[in-house]
């Protein structure tokens, strides 16, 4: 069955970066003329067991500032987040990127979010079970709260799904994602920290 999420995974990747091409020259236009630096945001994270792999987004926050923010939830008045960046936030579209890590292999459209590796250092035996899958560009613990649930509770969310996975489950979390986004929900937290903050 994972053969056909992989398949599933790499077919509609192809059709959504052919649509989205036009809209993903606009935004990396918008980038640079915004603010200073690189069109997009390159980060190290963990895959599958384990694995480590650099995610692709779109740059959202000023050069330097995810140093600043490591190992803290981004407010929503943010002053290091660009201009642009607030908007493409807020649509998700810094995301869309990471259809060319699903054609590579390395995630998947629904997963568990990718992990930075000093969280996944941090793992006991049952947050190890989040690395069993790949990661996604959305997941279960995304349109089920987002960034207002605690890191626990994110985790809880996305053992679940590794436990309960299927193709139908997949295509509901892909259909739901479209009404959170749409929605801003679980964007901003508001906390500042957790016990393993996650900054998305």
């Amino acid at each position: 069955m994972l053969i056909l999420k992989d398949i599933f995974d790499k077919v509609l990747s192809i059709l959504m970066l052919l649509i989205l091409l036009p809209v993903l020259i606009v935004c990396a236009i918008a980038i640079k003329i915004d603010s200073r630096g690189p069109v997009f945001f390159i980060q190290e994270r963990v895959g599958k067991n384990g694995k480590t792999f650099k995610t692709i987004k779109l740059r959202t926050m000023h050069v330097g500032a995810h140093e600043k923010t490591k190992g803290r939830y981004i407010a929503k008045d943010e002053l290091l987040v660009a201009r642009v960046g607030r908007i493409l936030r807020r649509t998700g579209i810094d995301e869309l990127p990471q259809l060319m890590n699903v054609l590579k292999g390395e995630m998947s459209l629904v997963g568990p979010r990718p992990t930075l590796k000093y969280q996944a250092d941090k793992y006991d035996e049952f947050q190890k079970k989040r690395l069993l899958m790949k990661p996604g560009i959305t997941g279960w613990a995304l349109v089920n709260g987002r960034n207002k649930l605690t890191w626990p509770e994110r985790i809880k969310r996305d053992v679940w799904y590794v436990e309960h996975w299927s193709l139908w489950l997949d295509l509901k979390i892909l259909l739901k994602t479209i009404w959170v986004v749409a929605k801003g929900e679980g964007l901003y937290s508001e906390r500042e920290t957790d016990e393993i903050a996650r900054v998305e």
